[in-house]
Formats: C-alpha cells, sequence, structure tokens
C-alpha cells in the first residue's frame, strides 16, 4: 500500500481511511506500507501501525512549496499537485521491493502518488478519495485575483489529464461516492470503477450520549489544511450564522478544526469559539446541539458527518455535502441549499427537540448498517481477490 501521508495519527479523513482499512485489512492480509511523511517525528508512531503492517517504510516528502516543486511542475507536464509527491527515491525503492519479493496487489491511495510505481505485472488497484481536478477547479473559479486565474486554470488541465491518466492505468479504480463515479465514468470511458465509501468505527462512537448545555450549541468540523472547509467555515460566520442568531439570540457557535489559518482565529467573538486542538473530538459531538457542514466544493465523503450520525448528533448539510452517504432528507438529515434555507433548517433542530431526535436516531442506524469499517473493508477484501487473487 502506498499512501501520501502516514496512516496515524488520525488528523484527516485521509488517515482516518487508511488506518481503519489496515486495521480490517489486516486480518486476511500481509501488508507493507510505504508512506510519505513531512516531519522526521512522525516516525514515532510507526509502532501503531506495525500491529497491523509486517513492514513500514516511510519517506520525507519535500516541503510543498520548494524551490523543487515550483520548478518540476513548471518545466515538466506535471501539475504542482503531482511534482510535490514525485520522488526518484520511492520510485527505486519500490521497484527493489517487487523484485524481490511476491506481491499479489498495489494499492494507491491517491493518483498523484502512482507516478511512483514503475513498470510492473502486479496488479494495481488506484483509491481515489476525491477527484481532486474537481476540487481545484472550484478553488479557481472562485479565485478573486483574475490576473492569475489562467495560470491556475493551466494546472487545473493538468491535474485533469494525469488523473484521467492513471485511472486508466490501474487494473481497478475505487470511488468513494455514486457522484465521483458518475465523473470518472464520463471523463474516461471504460473504466472498472467500483465504490467503496468511508465509514466510521461504530463501537468508538456508541460511547456517546449528548450532555446538557447552558445555550444551544451548532458546531462546525473540519480540517482547514482543506479548500472546501476553509470556503465553509467563512460562508457559516458572514452568511448563515447571523440568521441564526436572529432567531436563537442565546446560541454559540463552536468551530473545530486543525490547520486553522489567521483569518479562521479571528473569526473567535463572544459568542463563537474557535478550537484548533480538542483531544478527543468525540468531547464536540458530545457537548453540541447540531453538526452544521455548509459545504459547496465536492469530492468523496465527509468523515465529520458520519461521525456525528453515529454519535447521535443530528446533521444540517448541503446536497453537495451528503454525497456519498445514502440519507434522506428530513428522514436521516436535513438538506439545504442557501444560507437562509441552511440557517432555517438548524433553527428548526434546535427550537424542535422531537424533531432532533427523530432525525440523529435515524441517521445513527444508517450509519451502522451501512458505514461500519468492518463491513467496508469486506468488501474492498473481495475487490482485492478479484484484481489481486487471480494474478497469483
Amino acid at each position: 500500500m502506498l499512501t501520501p501521508y502516514l496512516p496515524y495519527p488520525l488528523y484527516s479523513g485521509g488517515q482516518i481511511r487508511s488506518y481503519n482499512l489496515l486495521k480490517n485489512l489486516a486480518k486476511s492480509h500481509e501488508i507493507t506500507l510505504f508512506s510519505f511523511i513531512r516531519k522526521d517525528e512522525e516516525q514515532q508512531y510507526l509502532g501503531k501501525l506495525l500491529k497491523f503492517c509486517r513492514r513500514v517504510e516511510v519517506f520525507k516528502r519535500r516541503p510543498a512549496w520548494s524551490l523543487t516543486n515550483i520548478v518540476l511542475s513548471g518545466v515538466s507536464p506535471f501539475p504542482f499537485l503531482v511534482a510535490i509527491y514525485y520522488s526518484r527515491t520511492i520510485q527505486k525503492r519500490i521497484a527493489e521491493e517487487l523484485s524481490c519479493k511476491r506481491y499479489d496487489l498495489i494499492h494507491a491511495e491517491t493518483f498523484y502518488v502512482m507516478p511512483n510505481i514503475p513498470q510492473t505485472l502486479v496488479p494495481k488497484l488506484l483509491v481515489e478519495q476525491t477527484i481532486e481536478y474537481v476540487v481545484y477547479q472550484h478553488f479557481v473559479e472562485n479565485f478573486k485575483l483574475f490576473a492569475l486565474k489562467p495560470l491556475l486554470y493551466f494546472d487545473v488541465a493538468k491535474i485533469k489529464f494525469w488523473e484521467k491518466h492513471f485511472w486508466k492505468s490501474a487494473d481497478r479504480v475505487i470511488a468513494m461516492s455514486d457522484a465521483d463515479k458518475r465523473v470518472m465514468d464520463k471523463e474516461a470511458s471504460g473504466l472498472h470503477v467500483d465504490i467503496v465509501p468511508n465509514g466510521v468505527d461504530t463501537e468508538v462512537f456508541s460511547q456517546i450520549k449528548p450532555s446538557g448545555r447552558p445555550f444551544p450549541t451548532v458546531l462546525f468540523v473540519g480540517n482547514f489544511r482543506w479548500l472546501q472547509n476553509r470556503e465553509a467555515v467563512f460562508l457559516l460566520v458572514k452568511e448563515i450564522w447571523p440568521k441564526i442568531k436572529a432567531q436563537k439570540p442565546n446560541a454559540h457557535l463552536w468551530i473545530v478544526g486543525r490547520n486553522p489559518t489567521t483569518a479562521i482565529k479571528e473569526l473567535a467573538q463572544a459568542d463563537i469559539r474557535v478550537d484548533e486542538m480538542v483531544e478527543d473530538i468525540r468531547q464536540a459531538y458530545n457537548k453540541a446541539d447540531l453538526l452544521l457542514a455548509p459545504l459547496l466544493g465536492g469530492g468523496g465523503t465527509r468523515f465529520k458527518i458520519l461521525e456525528a450520525m453515529a454519535s447521535g448528533l443530528p446533521v444540517v448539510t448541503t446536497p453537495v455535502g451528503i454525497e456519498g452517504i445514502a440519507a434522506k432528507d428530513e428522514q436521516d438529515v436535513l438538506i439545504a441549499q442557501s444560507p437562509a434555507e441552511l440557517a432555517q433548517a438548524s433553527v428548526n433542530l434546535l427550537q424542535n427537540k422531537n424533531l432532533a431526535q427523530k432525525i440523529s436516531q435515524a441517521a445513527k442506524q444508517l450509519v451502522y448498517q451501512k458505514y461500519d469499517w468492518k463491513d467496508i473493508a469486506q468488501s474492498l477484501d473481495r475487490i482485492y481477490q478479484e484484481v489481486g487473487g487471480g494474478k497469483r
């Protein structure tokens, strides 16, 4: 398995996914893990992964905005995203590994690590946690500096070209949602795309029981390294929150997420709390009345929504935010599009405890039935057998 990050600690959605899949797949597979790291200190976590992997090797990634990456993306056909992860060192090590040991399958998380896989007869399974060109295209469309837009659009075009190229070069491709699969099928006909959604450790989140709160609390959760979360939190604070406060003056907003920018930290005020570090995310779900996720940028499945549902916390989100989760509006979740609609849906939950309880109970049942990591790992295991089992 090749990942663009170390799957521990569980700070991001990608880490949560890879860690839980390793944990469950290790019961029936011998796995060698090759991972990029950003800092040498991350090596302290190798023991957490050696419980599930027969060996773990890590490779220091160049800083994103290094001169090497900038030059490589400028003079080579690779986009900036691929340049960050392109490494002849790791490519050589994978080639050595494949030459001296027999492997049934190579599992690559994200297309942008694929250039590091040398020519080989070992089947390749590519897992696309999100369709990257869609994410960056959405960002560029809303970018304010028009003079830079042509350059950014050119990089998006390169991302799209290589993303499609590696979909086609893989023996099998996995998407997170029906929406992502439709994009893949449209852009690259003839692909064999399976859906293996994200999930949640139901045993971990089943222990949560809502506690009493002195005031209504609306929760936002997201890693601010990602463009979609930065966009969503500003939409929430600037356009949605004032409408909620107009009807619920005593309500408080709690923003929880790693890597907040200075501008996000400055959103804090008397009724808005910004927390970069919450020791246990279950504490946040336990102390809130609802999760509000006004996401506009598509791609993947949102762990925060699955975790909130598993915790018994009702969710308000957009059609894009609920993509990849088989939840029904007004049954498992409240879905709205405009800031006014998102605000009103949130107020409805804050004011109607029976509605909030009905939504949260139905959502919890849905997650336990369809999105437990054990079941998701079994689905992936079946694909492993189909792709790699027949090549022995």
